[in-house]
């Protein structure tokens, strides 16, 4: 790769924002039907694979803080996705547990998101490849970072 290189179009990290912006529109557009942002659908991930969880714990698995989630959750619980319930025994740890509503519209929401990405050109092997290779990547700036 040549050092002196400045062109836009060969620098990765504008890569990476390039492709992240376009994923965040064409989900957006997939979830607007739900009242979901890109965000929102994040959370319903975690809920879906880990049920009741810990605002702190959320934060956590999405690399969000809680100044950023506690107003997404506040919404997501007003459009009835979300419970946000404070512990008795310890009432600053909030638990966020999925509504009715979530639940019954898991399949319906997964399927609109899944039917954006079957429209790109990726077979299974291609697609876990890519996730694996950005996650190394991801985890290589990480180090760098700490």
């Amino acid at each position: 790769m040549d050092k002196k290189s400045r062109r836009l179009e060969e620098q990765l990290c504008f890569s990476l924002q390039t492709a992240s912006k376009q994923f965040n529109r064409m989900y957006a557009k997939a979830l607007k039907p739900f009242q979901l942002t890109y965000p929102q659908y994040l959370v319903l991930l975690v809920l879906w694979e880990y049920s009741d969880q810990r605002i702190s714990d959320i934060g956590e698995k999405l690399a969000l803080d809680t100044g950023t989630l506690t107003p997404m959750l506040k919404r997501m619980e007003k459009n009835g996705y979300i419970h946000r319930n404070r512990l008795p025994e310890d009432e600053r740890i909030v638990i966020v547990s999925l509504s009715e509503k979530a639940l019954q519209l898991e399949t319906e929401i997964y399927d609109q998101v899944q039917g954006c990405l079957n429209q790109l050109d990726f077979n299974e092997k291609k697609y876990f490849s890519l996730i694996e290779q950005i996650n190394s990547l991801s985890k290589q700036i990480s180090e760098i970072n700490h």
